[in-house]
């Protein structure tokens, strides 16, 4: 009898352990892919986060700390970074990491096929000085390139090589699609796109395990509804984001709460600003009106950022008046002040750039994107109606979206942006400047904004050490795109995510989820 007690007793506890070190989470949007470097986008690169590694990684309080690179300095007066590189990691393969893996990832993730080559655009040369240092050279000094880094994750050279998958194929996709042969934590165990990831812990990791976690599975649930009753029956344990109407509900229920906090990303408006004609409605083939300054100022002066935030994002969101919040380095205090709700402004404006009776317009908005993101738009298009101008809305999943910006499908366009460095220069590289492949700048500069003045200050805020002097060079290209109106700045976003009461977990300000840091109770 005593011996079926304990058989009885270490079953239970045997099926609690295994019950607890389970995790399911759910978000919006699934990955598009599990390459590394084929998509520069959060839901791909926070995913992936957990399985692949990069030189150096952020900590909890988003600080660079090192990771496949355990210590790293100036070199070549100013104009480089010697790397050296953890000895013993091992790849999810068992095959060993060294320096030919950390140049063969550069030149995949620079290459023209690669959604991140623009990273790379102040490096002049990557050298192996030996199996565990690596130089990387910049064009001019470069501060802040290792903050700059940490997201490019570090590809097994051998393992691309036998799988035809030298370079990343977004288009129409090759072994690392699907695939993974990262160094990090989580190893994928299954992929099912669009369905579900599966990930189990990679017991050949070279840091000490935080997490309690046997297994974990990421579903994609697009619709809000569906993902807050998932959490509430106890079929999830975490969902990411809960929709701004639900987190009274959710915080309240017993066995789950909401974790909140505001995210690293502004959410914007864009403009086709060099395109000659209006793409969509009626006035599809006349002359782009956002081609004109004012009537670019006179949408900022029609949207009420204020009501927005307070009935969609339920007060949650703060109002954005740059391309970064007051959290990353480089914000101007000099230009902090948003564009105030100004309706009969903005009508004038129209009036004198000769649009008194208004245009039609084509806009494009993500519907699973970001935050309430649809509702938004419809928000916006409303307000624009109130002034005479008429938005015609079209909004699509994400999957969808990115192909149509680049495609250059758009007369005006949502967009959000989380600094990937949480510092200034970051937007201005990628959104402001002059979009150019060879120097790989512009990249998600959809509308092809244009400022000479601001293409020369960025290569100087790039390279200044002197933190007054970059800081006013950063004022005055802030100054350049506020009166240029290049976009039209909206809101933080806020993070809201839903979790049962049993889980343990960090929230960062990018809003990547490490599963490293994962305890279930």
């Amino acid at each position: 009898m005593k011996r079926s007690l304990l058989i009885a007793l270490s079953t239970i506890l045997l099926s609690g352990a295994a019950q607890a070190e389970t995790f399911r989470w759910a978000g919006k949007t699934d990955p598009q892919t599990m390459d590394p470097h084929a998509v520069n986008s959060a839901p791909v690169l926070g995913f992936l986060n957990n399985v692949y590694e990069g030189l150096v990684r952020r900590g909890k309080d988003m600080a660079i700390e090192p990771a496949l690179a355990t210590s790293w300095e100036a070199i070549g007066d100013g104009k480089g970074w010697r790397f050296t590189l953890r000895k013993g990691v091992k790849f999810h393969d068992g095959s060993d990491f060294d320096a030919k893996d950390v140049l063969f990832s550069y030149e995949r993730a620079s290459a023209e096929e690669s959604d991140t080559r623009s990273w790379f655009a102040p490096v002049s040369e990557v050298k192996i000085v030996d199996d565990f240092t690596i130089d990387i050279m910049t064009k001019a000094p470069n501060p802040i390139f290792p903050d700059s880094i940490a997201n490019w994750m570090i590809m097994d050279s051998d393992w691309a090589k036998a799988n035809d998958a030298l370079r990343p194929d977004k288009k129409n996709s090759n072994f690392a699609t699907l695939n993974t042969n990262g160094t990090g934590a989580f190893m994928v165990s299954d992929r099912q796109p669009g369905l579900s990831t599966s990930l189990k812990p990679f017991k050949g990791w070279w840091d000490k395990a935080e997490h309690n976690i046997s297994q974990a599975k990421f579903t994609p649930i697009d619709n809000p509804a569906t993902a807050v009753a998932a959490l509430l029956s106890g079929e999830v344990d975490m969902i990411n984001p809960v929709p701004i109407q639900d987190a009274a509900r959710v915080d309240s229920q017993n066995g789950t709460k909401v974790i909140r906090g505001i995210e690293a990303r502004v959410i914007m408006l864009g403009f086709g600003h060099d395109h000659g004609k209006i793409k969509f409605t009626s006035d599809a083939d006349k002359a782009n009106p956002f081609q004109d300054v004012r009537v670019r100022q006179a949408v900022a002066k029609a949207i009420n950022v204020d009501a927005i935030r307070q009935t969609i994002m339920r007060g949650s969101a703060e109002a954005a008046s740059q391309l970064v919040s007051p959290a990353m380095r480089g914000y101007s205090k000099a230009n902090m002040a948003p564009t105030a709700y100004d309706p009969e402004g903005a009508k004038k404006l129209l009036a004198d750039a000769g649009y008194g009776d208004g245009f039609s317009f084509g806009l494009k908005c993500p519907n699973n994107r970001y935050l309430n993101d649809e509702a938004v738009c419809q928000a916006v298009t409303a307000m624009l109606a109130q002034v005479g101008v008429k938005a015609e809305l079209d909004a699509m999943p994400v999957q969808t979206y990115w192909p149509e910006l680049r495609a250059d499908n758009f007369d005006m366009y949502m967009l959000g942006w989380s600094p990937g460095t949480f510092d200034h220069e970051h937007p201005v590289r990628f959104l402001v400047s002059t979009p150019n492949k060879e120097k790989k700048l512009g990249s998600w500069n959809f509308g092809g904004f244009s400022n000479a003045r601001v293409d020369d200050l960025l290569p100087m805020v790039q390279s200044e050490i002197n933190n007054t002097k970059r800081q006013g060079m950063i004022d005055e290209i802030v100054s350049i795109y506020q009166s240029e109106q290049a976009y039209v700045p909206l809101y933080v976003q806020p993070l809201v995510w839903g979790t049962r009461d049993n889980i343990a977990l960090t929230q960062r300000p990018d809003n990547f989820f490490i599963l490293r840091w994962v305890n279930v109770k």
